[in-house]
Formats: C-alpha cells, sequence, structure tokens
C-alpha cells in the first residue's frame, strides 16, 4: 500500500442544531431498518451517520471515538448489508468457511456483539457464532458446521480452532477489529497481524479504535486499503452528560463510604483494581444487605454470563468489576461509576467511566482517592482532560447522599440463583468405552458371595494361556533364546575379561581331595 492511509481522512463534526439523519437516510436496507425501529432506532448516531456511507459502499474504514458512541452499530450493519447483497455460496468444503469476521479482545465484548448482530444477520436468514476461550469449543463447532456466516471471535480461541482445521478463513469478505487498542495493550496484535494474512486480498476492512497507539497504526497500514477516517470524538474526549467528582476520604471511613454509595435504587458498576478486592468487596456488600454480583478474571464463563446477565435484569443492582467490564459492558440505564481505586493510566480511567452516559443518556462518575493517592491521581485525572476538584467526605456528607438519593431496601440473605447443573448421566449410562466394558464386566460376572455379609472381594479373572504351536516352532525359540542368552555372556566378558576370566577359572577348579 503506497502513501500514508490518512490521505483521504477527515475529522468530522457535526452541528447539534441539524437534526440526525434516519438510518433509511443512510441508505441502510429496509430489512435491517425495519430491525431497528422495533428497537426504537430510528435516529443514527455521529460515528454512524459518518461511517455508513462509506462502509456500505465497500470502502475500508478507520474509525475513532470514544466508548460508547455507538460503534457496534457502525460496523454490524454494513457487514450485514454487503453479505446479504453478495451472497455468495461457498462451495460445499469438509471444513466450515465463514464469509464475516469480527475481532474482539475480550469475551464480554464478544457476546455485547453478537447480541446486537444476530438480530440484524436473522433478517436475512443468517446466523452467527462466538468463539472464545475459557468455555468448551464443541458448540462453537456445532455452529460453524450449523453454516454460520459471520463469526465474533477473541484471536486467541480463533487461532485454535484454526489450528485444528475446524474452520477457514479463506472464504472471508468482511473482517472488522473492534477496540483494536485493547489488543494492543493485551499482547494480541501478533495474533491479530497472523489471522488477517489468511484473508482474501480483497476483503473489505473495517478498524475502530480510541487511538492508534502501540502497533495499531501498523496494523492499519499493512491491511486497510486506503481507508477512510471518521474521528467524531477525541480519543480522551469525555461525555458531556458524564460529570465527574473526586472524593477525597481516609482508610477508617472509605469502607462506610463505599456501602453508601452503593446504596441507591439505580444500577451502579464498582471498579477494583485485583479481582481479590472485587470477591472481598462484592460478599462485604451482600453481606450487609445490599445484593452485589462480581465480575473478574477468576469466574468461568458460565459464572460471568449468569452474573451480567443478573445486572443486565435488574436481578441485582451493584457490580463489583475489575477492569475485565471496563470494555465491552454495554448494560443500559447504569446511573454510577465508583473507581473504589483509581485506576492505573488514564486509559482505563476513560474506559472505566464510559460504562455510564451511554448512548445519550446521564451519569456520574465518582473516584475515591486516599490522601496517598492524591498525587498519583491528580496526574492521571489532568492527563485524561478531567476536570473536577477534589472535595473531602465523609459517608453522610451533603454531597454523597444528594449523589446516592433515594436508598434501596436492605435484603438479608440474598444469594444469586445458582447455575444450572450439568446433564447427569442416568444408572447403567456409560460415560465412556471403559465405562461399558466395566458395565459389561460385573453384569456377567456370577458372585458367589451374593446374600452373605462381611467385605466384599473383587479378584482378577485367572487368564489361562495354552501354547498350540508345534514342536518345531517351540525347538526353534528354545535354540533362540539359548544363543541369545550365549550372546550376553560373551558380551559381559568382553566388558570385563579379568571377572570373565575369573569365573571360568573358578568354574574349572577341581576341589583338593585328602588321601591320593
Amino acid at each position: 500500500m503506497t502513501g500514508s492511509p490518512y490521505d483521504d481522512s477527515r475529522n468530522d463534526s457535526h452541528d447539534d442544531e441539524r437534526p440526525a439523519p434516519t438510518f433509511a437516510q443512510l441508505g441502510v436496507p429496509g430489512p435491517l431498518v425495519r430491525v431497528l425501529a422495533r428497537d426504537g432506532k430510528r435516529e443514527a448516531f455521529p460515528i454512524q451517520a459518518d461511517t455508513l456511507p462509506d462502509s456500505l459502499a465497500g470502502r475500508d474504514v478507520l474509525g475513532r471515538g470514544r466508548t460508547g458512541s455507538g460503534k457496534t452499530l457502525a460496523f454490524s450493519i454494513p457487514l450485514v448489508a454487503r453479505l446479504a447483497q453478495s451472497r455468495r455460496r461457498v462451495s460445499a468444503e469438509r471444513i466450515p468457511h465463514p464469509r464475516g469476521m469480527v475481532l474482539a479482545p475480550t469475551r464480554e465484548l464478544a457476546n455485547q456483539i453478537n447480541e446486537v448482530l444476530a438480530p440484524l444477520a436473522q433478517a436475512y436468514g443468517m446466523t452467527t457464532a462466538t468463539i472464545y476461550g475459557g468455555v468448551k469449543q464443541s458448540r462453537q463447532e456445532r455452529e460453524l458446521r450449523a453454516g454460520a456466516e459471520i463469526i465474533v471471535a477473541c484471536p486467541g480461541r480463533l487461532e485454535d480452532l484454526l489450528g485444528q482445521h475446524v474452520l477457514s478463513l479463506e472464504s472471508v469478505e468482511i473482517a472488522v477489529l473492534d477496540e483494536a487498542d485493547e489488543m494492543a495493550d493485551m499482547g494480541f496484535l501478533p495474533a491479530v497481524d497472523r489471522l488477517l494474512a489468511q484473508i482474501a486480498f480483497d476483503s473489505q476492512c473495517m478498524l475502530f479504535s480510541a487511538t492508534l497507539d502501540h502497533g495499531v497504526d501498523a496494523l492499519v497500514e499493512k491491511f486497510l486499503d486506503d481507508p477512510k477516517e471518521h474521528a467524531v470524538d477525541s480519543a480522551t474526549a469525555s461525555v458531556d452528560e458524564m460529570t465527574h467528582h473526586v472524593f477525597e476520604t481516609t482508610h477508617a471511613d472509605k469502607h462506610e463510604l463505599v456501602r453508601t454509595l452503593a446504596s441507591g435504587t439505580g444500577k451502579r458498576i464498582l471498579f477494583t483494581r485485583t479481582k481479590f478486592q472485587a470477591k472481598k468487596l462484592a460478599k462485604n456488600l451482600t453481606k450487609n444487605g445490599i445484593p452485589a454480583a462480581e465480575l473478574h478474571g477468576n469466574l468461568s464463563q458460565n459464572q460471568r454470563d449468569r452474573n451480567l446477565a443478573a445486572f443486565e435484569s435488574g436481578e441485582v443492582r451493584v457490580m463489583v468489576a475489575t477492569d475485565v467490564a471496563a470494555r465491552g459492558i454495554d448494560v443500559s440505564g447504569v446511573e454510577l461509576v465508583v473507581q473504589v481505586e483509581p485506576p492505573a493510566d488514564p486509559k482505563s480511567f476513560l474506559h472505566r467511566s464510559g460504562r455510564t452516559a451511554r448512548a445519550g443518556h446521564a451519569g456520574d462518575v465518582v473516584t475515591l482517592v486516599l490522601p496517598e493517592q492524591r498525587r498519583e491521581t491528580r496526574t492521571m485525572l489532568r492527563r485524561a482532560g478531567i476536570k473536577a476538584k477534589p472535595v473531602e467526605v465523609t459517608h453522610d456528607s451533603p454531597e454523597v447522599l444528594e449523589l446516592v438519593g433515594q436508598r434501596a431496601e436492605k435484603v438479608d440473605h440474598w444469594e444469586l440463583s445458582p447455575l444450572k447443573p450439568k446433564r447427569s448421566h442416568a444408572v447403567g449410562e456409560g460415560r465412556g468405552r471403559g465405562r461399558g466394558r466395566a458395565d459389561r464386566h460385573d453384569a456377567g460376572r456370577h458372585d458367589s458371595r451374593q446374600g452373605q455379609g462381611g467385605k466384599r472381594i473383587h479378584r482378577k479373572p485367572i487368564r489361562v494361556v495354552s501354547d498350540e504351536r508345534g514342536e518345531d516352532a517351540k525347538r526353534h525359540e528354545r535354540r533362540m533364546n539359548a544363543r541369545r542368552n550365549s550372546g550376553a555372556e560373551r558380551s559381559r566378558g568382553e566388558r570385563n575379561p579379568m571377572q570373565h576370566r575369573r569365573n571360568k577359572s573358578r568354574k574349572r577348579s577341581v576341589p583338593f581331595r585328602m588321601g591320593r
């Protein structure tokens, strides 16, 4: 690719007085417009209005914008529309050949993308498949063999399946990279490079990223062909509807302050730095009558899905999470984000904060700061472009109580709904070949001690082997064994000739006899 990929770029800005265009005005096909309308989506967000004309025309797109700006729909709509328009049937092969691919850094983000993408694909009779680690791959293989035309995948598990020849990327017509900067931070760019190298050279590529650092720019140069850049906001821009609060507290009052902030009636996410802190805080809140679910890397995928579903449905109003939830968790109605521990860098701060004030809704972000964290937090906020005056508070300060609003009633002895149990096997139903053999052996064996007391002894049956060979064969075997034994003895003598001679002289010696 020659020249800079940003030669035809523009920084699109929208006048707030100009009405937002509808999806139909942007050229979105009718079936997709109707699906979006049923979900209450009729007007496009800025990044959607900017990118759709180019992406629907088949051009490579580089989208840059803040979190919560509507990027998922911005690439899902053209992905489905163009695949439905081509409908190029892949010839019958031994392994599946999906035609659309979306790469995401985390399992949570992959599931969120699939929730948006699947209804659009169903409008044209297409199916999707999610591919990520932490779960058994058998379900993913079934979805692929069933004819899934679009895959939403994390790079690690996708490379594993490709190495096992479970699928092929040769027929991918459109590839999307979402949160490319996060994939760079997590070390996925080498895997992304290898995956993109397997798709067709004329495939359409769309890359969405908040920043172009840590090697993302090299990825753009290598795989995007003359991309059109659309940047609706600065990479470090905060949302206008988001209000930031910096509360300075003490070690003695911090725990009570956190419980007060978590006691409101609306949905709220509390961020910690470590998995241990998240687990401990969720347990402490639940014990004090504030039901809280946890979300971190030590949970299995089934536990994470259950906890997230409980938070989305309103079964639980408080989610305690590590940075694993800072990307890809798109839960509507989150009123408050509490940074129990300030994050390590400005990018993490913005992505944590982006869980609220999404899609035009208002939200508040509280950052709790201990005395020894003031200087570090002040530097981080300045780099993130956040202007908020620190306020010294306690758990009953007016600023805190006003932010919490109406408190929810305490719930004692609350527990999350248990996970669905695994399918149990009936008595006598074997789980494998070895179990079947054992059952057959036990069924056919006669127990002479049946009906008697005492310890039951299990003895292996005596195996009698009869040699039915002829005499010539037996004689030949004895000769060969004798030769091997004599050869072994000669080799021992060659290794230690003196000892061998002493042994031979000892055998020839005749005992001395008296009286001769």
